[in-house]
């Protein structure tokens, strides 16, 4: 009877604190036998019905101890082993329907409660989602501090399942399959090739785009570059000799910076794609970022291939290291006026923001053309020449030309059409987004504005009621210079908002030094191709009561 007392009494102690449904609850969980119940004892002693019913009762004690025993193992076991998640289960919680759950390293938060409490905005924490907050972390790197991480502690609800890694890139037959890792903040277009953009929200966080999150545009797979053996091809003149430069070679030119932004010509294509169909990336207003670049100047280097400006057009033409499954590289060109002209800074650049191209963005070498569409910025550059017509590749004869709204394909000839180089005015809006419901009071609206050919933006106008009223914007950022403003300017406006106001209309408008500015619609400018979209940028919003 002692050795039963000691097996016994921890657990009806146990059972004294316990509340009847945990416990109820408990034996569910440690039974795998739905039907199990305390049994009678097969012992029994004729004619001694007291022993009977005492054995009993010790074999009852002896179940209901080992049931409890049973939940104080339990109990430990998940102290000690929190629960398991997947990636597809936290993929599954990324928005406040279902519940927005992320990772940091193994460990799994369920922060829906404090989504709205987020400093930086509720909108910048909901990119991470569903996913990882270390890309985040990187990026504003001000959040991997201690009270930030206890913080996030008190939302801890489990880890990822050792066995759900994520998984590793293997050599294929697939040619995209050795491409580089990218932002989980980039919205993805196309995975192959990869083409992506900022969301509106960290676009214009900062005048300078941060790498990783500056918008990519590829035609091709990206070629994995060894920089020691790296070469550049640059054709001499007829008689003249041919350049084959190494990296080392480039770095003794004389090193240029400047700071350049690159606008895809399908920026907001999406838009046009509201009024007509359209084919090409359904772009939103991201396709656009800003950089610092440095490298040799291009006239330099022409120069000492023996190359000089002649009286008959001709054109810089460039390939990359990019190639699809035929062999065909991607190409542009540019007119060798504007390639040799110094003050128009025309770089072979080999820096980005201070640090080596990332793959993505031309390593080691790509193209960098002022004032100049993104489509001419070609990346990995493998040779340059000087031809007596533009460059014969697709990507310049076939494609980025603007056409007539009365164009179709069935009529289209693109041999009709010059190429696209400077680009029209554009600004944009990023902040507040489209549907957002905003605070009475006052609203806040920020957004950029660049324009083509060096041109500077001299004024940003912003109405909030359709175009019917406007304000003029507070322009930030680099000062520019005439015809050397080769980067855009952001902007920002702070305006009361009458009282009892449902809804906004805000749109933004852009003007430059020769006073060039954004149509009010998309309808004259649609083209079969969705290119060259400027019309003015438009957001709808809610004002709460």
């Amino acid at each position: 009877m002692l050795l039963l007392h000691r097996a016994v009494a921890p657990g009806l102690r146990q059972a004294y604190r316990l509340k009847s449904t945990p416990a109820r609850l408990c034996i569910r969980a440690c039974c795998t036998n739905d039907s199990f119940q305390p049994q009678r004892s097969s012992f029994t002693f004729s004619g001694d019905n007291s022993s009977t019913r005492g054995w009993r009762v010790m074999g009852t004690l002896l179940g209901l101890g080992a049931v409890l025993a049973c939940h104080d193992q339990q109990c430990r076991a998940s102290q000690e082993s929190p629960r398991r998640y997947t990636r597809e289960e936290v993929k599954s919680h990324s928005c406040p329907e279902t519940g927005v759950w992320v990772t940091l390293g193994s460990e799994v938060f369920d922060i829906t409660e404090f989504v709205d409490m987020h400093p930086g905005g509720a909108s910048k924490l909901m990119l991470a989602a569903g996913g990882p907050l270390e890309p985040f972390w990187a990026l504003y790197a001000v959040h991997n501090q201690p009270h930030v991480r206890e913080i996030l502690a008190q939302y801890k609800i489990g880890e990822l399942s050792p066995d759900n890694k994520a998984p590793s890139i293997l050599k294929t037959s697939d040619p995209y399959a050795d491409d580089p890792i990218r932002h989980s903040a980039l919205k993805v277009n196309t995975q192959c090739p990869f083409n992506a953009e900022p969301p509106p929200e960290l676009l214009t966080e900062n005048y300078i785009t941060p790498n990783p999150i500056f918008f990519t545009r590829n035609h091709l797979p990206v070629p994995d570059v060894d920089p020691d053996t790296y070469r550049l091809n640059v054709v001499g003149p007829p008689g003249g000799q041919s350049l084959c430069l190494s990296l080392d070679d480039l770095y003794q030119f004389p090193k240029h910076e400047i700071t350049v932004t690159l606008q895809c010509a399908g920026n907001r294509r999406s838009e046009m794609t509201q009024f007509k169909e359209v084919r090409g990336l359904q772009w939103s207003l991201g396709a656009i970022s800003t950089a610092r670049w440095a490298g040799a100047r291009l006239c330099d280097v022409l120069a000492q291939a023996g190359h000089q400006l002649c009286e008959t057009e001709a054109h810089v033409c460039f390939e990359g290291l990019d190639s699809d499954l035929t062999g065909t590289a991607y190409g542009a060109s540019i007119p060798l006026a504007r390639a040799m002209d110094p003050e128009a800074e025309v770089l072979l650049a080999y820096e980005m923001n201070g640090q080596p191209l990332p793959r993505d963005h031309g390593f080691p070498v790509r193209v960098v053309v002022p004032g100049v569409v993104g489509a001419r910025h070609v990346k990995w550059l493998g040779k340059v020449s000087v031809e007596p017509e533009e460059s014969f590749s697709h990507w310049q004869r076939q494609d980025y030309k603007g056409f007539s709204p009365s164009v179709d394909w069935d009529t289209v000839d693109f041999d009709s059409a010059p190429s696209i180089q400077e680009l029209p005015v554009q600004s944009a809006i990023t902040q507040p987004k489209e549907g957002e419901t905003i605070g009475s009071g006052e609203v806040t609206v920020k957004g950029y504005a660049w324009s083509g050919g060096g041109r500077a933006v001299v004024r940003v106008d912003v109405s909030l009621d359709g175009g019917l009223t406007w304000q003029v914007a507070e322009l930030e950022g680099e000062e520019q210079r005439a015809r050397k403003a080769w980067a855009w300017r952001l902007w920002h406006l702070q305006a009361p908002l009458p009282a009892g106001i449902k809804e906004l209309n805000i749109v933004c408008k852009a003007v430059d030094d020769s006073y060039n500015v954004q149509p009010d619609t998309v309808a004259p400018i649609w083209n079969l191709r969705g290119v060259l979209n400027n019309a003015w940028h438009r957001v709808h919003v809610h004002v709460a009561p």
